[in-house]
């Protein structure tokens, strides 16, 4: 008898875990668009959103156009971001703000979609098209939104792209020096500093610089060479200028002295 009950009661159980799951997939294929709507939202709240996804999708472009359109878009979104798949959630941020630009979550909006793409921005070694992409981002919102109290944080955003980037080009370039490509060397730290002016590694380019030029000089064919030892003068000058207390400077000093005896000779 006790056998008996305990199997009743684990059958009833079985049951009630079938009806749950299979709940929301009945009502996934009724007809009803507004229990739908009811049940993706409350799935959404739950925390489920995969599930609630299944939902939205069906339900978007039956009520685009409408208050409850303009929610399934804004909750598609962050059911993506919830989930972390920050490429997609980016996507519908931005559908949000084309399809209801006026609309409660439309500034929020503008700023996801650059949010997003500055998570989705890979570290310094990487290819940096998606830095590219959230840099323009995050300032379409700035001009969308100048009034923004996001602005501020947009800003810095900005400026860890920037930093990142700026990165990127001085490893480029120090690449390009190890190579002994002294002439792409000498390009790559010259437009970092261009681009950056401020930019943190500036002693050191204009360390590599007055190296660069030197070996550049070494290397290069008869007619070429006096430009290149000038060069060198020049870069060493730049160095001794802007950090007369810099720890390049001895082995620096060396380059330019070797630069001006050769330059004599000519």
């Amino acid at each position: 008898m006790l056998k008996n009950h305990r199997l009743i009661i684990l059958a009833i159980g079985i049951l009630i875990v079938i009806s749950a799951c299979n709940g929301p997939q009945k009502v996934l294929k009724s007809g009803n668009n507004e229990l739908k709507y009811e049940t993706g939202m409350d799935l959404y709240e739950k925390g489920d959103y995969n599930k609630a996804l299944q939902f939205f999708d069906l339900l978007r472009a039956v009520y685009r156009g409408t208050d409850k359109g303009e929610k399934l878009t804004y909750y598609t979104a962050d059911c993506y971001y919830q989930m972390r798949d920050y490429q997609i959630a980016s996507y519908y941020y931005g559908q949000y703000v084309q399809l209801y630009p006026r609309g409660e979550f439309a500034e929020e909006s503008a700023y996801l979609t650059a949010y997003c793409k500055y998570l989705e921005s890979p570290r310094a070694s990487l290819d940096q098209t998606s830095t590219f992409l959230a840099l323009r981002e995050l300032q379409s919102f700035i001009d969308m939104y100048p009034s923004s109290p996001k602005v501020a944080e947009a800003n810095r955003l900005m400026d860890d792209l920037r930093y990142k980037l700026e990165i990127k080009n001085y490893r480029i370039a120090v690449l390009y020096f190890r190579m002994g490509d002294y002439q792409a060397a000498i390009t790559s730290f010259e437009n970092l500093m261009e681009d950056y002016p401020d930019t943190e590694f500036k002693e050191e380019v204009l360390f590599s610089i007055t190296e660069a030029y030197f070996s550049y000089a070494e290397k290069s064919v008869f007619t070429k060479k006096q430009e290149r030892y000038e060069k060198t003068v020049e870069a060493f000058n730049n160095l001794r200028y802007l950090y007369p207390e810099s720890v390049y400077l001895p082995v620096a000093q060396q380059y330019n002295e070797k630069a001006l005896y050769n330059l004599k000779k000519m």
